[in-house]
C-alpha cells in the first residue's frame, strides 16, 4: 500500500512540474482592475510532434496514413484538425482563462492576449496505454488599440492535455484540454502578479 501511495505521489509532482509558465518580458501590473481581456490566436509557424515537422508536412503525413487505410478519411481528419481550433481549443482556453483571471475575454478591452502556439504534440491513446498532448506557445499582452505597444511575454512550456478517466482517444480533445490548461495557468499568472 505503501508503495503505491508512493508511486502515484510521485506521479503527481512530476506531472505538476513538467509544465511551466512564465513570465519572460515586462509586466502585467497594467491588467489590474481590468474586468475585459479579449483574446486572439495564431498557429504560425508551429511545430508538431517530436520530429519538430512543419503543420504542412505533418498534415501530409497524417492524410496520407488515415487515406491508406479509408480512401476520403484524410480529408476529414485535414477539416477537423483545423475546425478544431475554432470549435474547441480556443474557447477551451477562454473558459479556463475568464475564469481564473476573473475577466471576460468578449467585449471592448484596453488590452488584448495573443496566444501564439508554437509546438504541439498530439498525444496518443491506443487504450492500454497513451501519451498526453502538449502544447508549447507565447502569449503576448497587448494594448488593444496600439497593438505594436507589447506590455508583456509569457511562455507556456509543456502544457498538458488529456482526460483524466483515460477516454481521450480523439486527438481534438486532448489538445483541447491543452489549451484548457493554458488558459487557467495564465489567468492564475495574471491574478498572482496584479494583487
Amino acid at each position: 500500500m505503501r508503495k503505491i501511495l508512493l508511486i502515484f505521489c510521485l506521479a503527481v509532482a512530476t506531472t505538476g512540474f513538467s509544465q511551466k509558465v512564465k513570465l519572460v518580458e515586462g509586466s502585467l501590473k497594467a491588467l489590474k482592475g481590468e474586468t475585459v481581456i479579449t483574446t486572439e490566436f495564431t498557429y504560425d509557424d508551429m511545430k508538431i510532434g517530436k520530429d519538430g515537422l512543419t503543420e504542412e508536412d505533418y498534415i501530409a503525413r497524417k492524410k496520407k496514413d488515415y487515406d491508406a487505410k479509408e480512401v476520403g478519411r484524410g480529408d476529414k481528419w485535414e477539416k477537423a484538425w483545423f475546425a478544431d481550433r475554432k470549435e474547441r481549443f480556443e474557447p477551451q482556453f477562454n473558459e479556463l482563462f475568464e475564469k481564473h483571471a476573473k475577466v471576460a475575454t468578449k467585449g471592448q478591452s484596453k488590452y488584448t492576449i495573443i496566444f501564439k502556439t508554437t509546438r504541439t504534440e498530439p498525444g496518443w491513446n491506443v487504450g492500454v496505454a497513451r501519451a498526453a498532448a502538449r502544447i508549447d506557445g507565447e502569449a503576448w499582452v497587448i494594448e488593444t488599440a496600439n497593438p505594436l505597444n507589447v506590455i508583456a511575454k509569457i511562455t507556456v512550456t509543456n502544457a498538458p492535455g488529456r482526460d483524466a478517466m483515460g477516454y481521450d482517444f480523439d486527438t481534438g480533445y486532448r489538445i483541447q484540454e491543452a489549451y484548457a490548461k493554458s488558459g487557467k495557468e495564465i489567468g492564475k499568472l495574471i491574478i498572482a502578479q496584479t494583487k
